[in-house]
């Protein structure tokens, strides 16, 4: 059964719209607020299906993701009783959060650089940096670094691989989809 595959065709469609470049950056501020889909689902396929766009499509994506990060900062500096923890109760996310916490005590800024560049939610250490107090200018430039490095990264790759890459990842997209499915699944009850 291919699940996959189908969506990533439909992904290289989108990254075609006219309004791709609004989408991206409507996803990018999104997801590191709220939004559980990273961005980097929409900037590969726009990558690679227009590679000479690559960088703008970095900076885009760059640039509303830190945006979403001031959001998500400012949500949790005056919003956290009242609209945050609530929710975070309601989602069963209060483990997640008290992790966030004690990476922020081990780490400090560091910890919002390497959740910005990694796969780790980082909607959970905009909104954590927020109410944790934490200094902004610092966290607005381990934002920028994080965030750009990953994305410009992701641009690049796609960049330099261009129609080949296009073709390869086309290929193997069902069984790279599955196997993100299978350790996202052991992340979780590793992390549970």
């Amino acid at each position: 059964m291919k699940i996959f595959q189908p969506c990533y065709d439909l992904a290289l469609r989108w990254a075609k719209h006219r309004h791709a470049e609004r989408y991206l950056g409507v996803l990018s501020f999104a997801e590191s607020v709220v939004f559980p889909i990273p961005p980097d689902v929409m900037l590969a396929p726009m990558a690679l299906g227009q590679p000479s766009k690559a960088w703008r499509f970095a900076l885009i994506t760059t640039v509303t993701s830190v945006l979403g990060g001031i959001a998500g900062y400012f949500l949790g500096l005056f919003a956290f009783e009242a609209l945050i923890a609530p929710w975070i109760e309601t989602m069963g996310y209060q483990p997640k959060v008290d992790r966030a916490v004690e990476w922020f005590e081990l780490y400090g800024v560091w910890v919002v650089f390497i959740a910005g560049f990694s796969p780790i939610p980082y909607k959970i250490f905009t909104v954590s940096a927020g109410f944790l107090s934490m200094a902004f200018l610092p966290f607005l430039l381990a934002s920028a670094v994080g965030r750009g490095m990953r994305f410009f990264l992701v641009a690049a790759l796609m960049r330099w691989g261009g129609p080949a890459m296009e073709s390869k990842l086309r290929e193997w997209v069902e069984f790279l989809g599955w196997a993100v499915v299978l350790l996202a699944v052991a992340a979780y009850f590793y992390l549970r």
